[in-house]
């Protein structure tokens, strides 16, 4: 699969806040926090569910791929989503692993590896 999603039982608010302190114990800052679903009522558009999106960043992580390859550009920062989808709150993410397997590159993979573990780690906190 190329995402880890998990099922959690509190609001996207909730799940949100615990998400970002996990995050900043692993070193991941939350760059920006959209509300996704606000933005699309706000622009007139009915949508019945909650969408929140965390673009996050370790900055040594970032400044050591980057240096590897200005391609990862592309898949930065990381997004975590929390969401509701049929009355059920999901905590999930692309798969750093994944989405590197794009670029040739043996010692990124590993990076992204460890990057994937600690992202899944902090998730399985919430």
């Amino acid at each position: 699969m190329f995402h880890y999603t998990k099922e959690v039982s509190m609001s996207v608010k909730e799940a949100s806040e615990k998400v970002e302190a996990a995050l900043k114990e692993e070193s991941f800052g939350v760059l920006w926090n959209l509300d996704l679903a606000g933005k699309l009522e706000e622009k007139g558009l009915d949508f019945n569910e909650e969408v929140v999106i965390l673009e996050v960043c370790n900055p040594k992580e970032a400044k050591k791929v980057l240096e590897q390859s200005m391609l990862v550009s592309y898949f930065l920062p990381c997004k975590i989503s929390i969401y509701t989808e049929n009355g059920t709150t999901k905590v999930g993410m692309a798969k750093p692993s994944k989405l590197i397997e794009l670029v040739d590159n043996e010692e990124l993979k590993n990076i992204a590896l460890d990057i994937e573990e600690r992202l899944i780690a902090c998730i399985e906190k919430v």
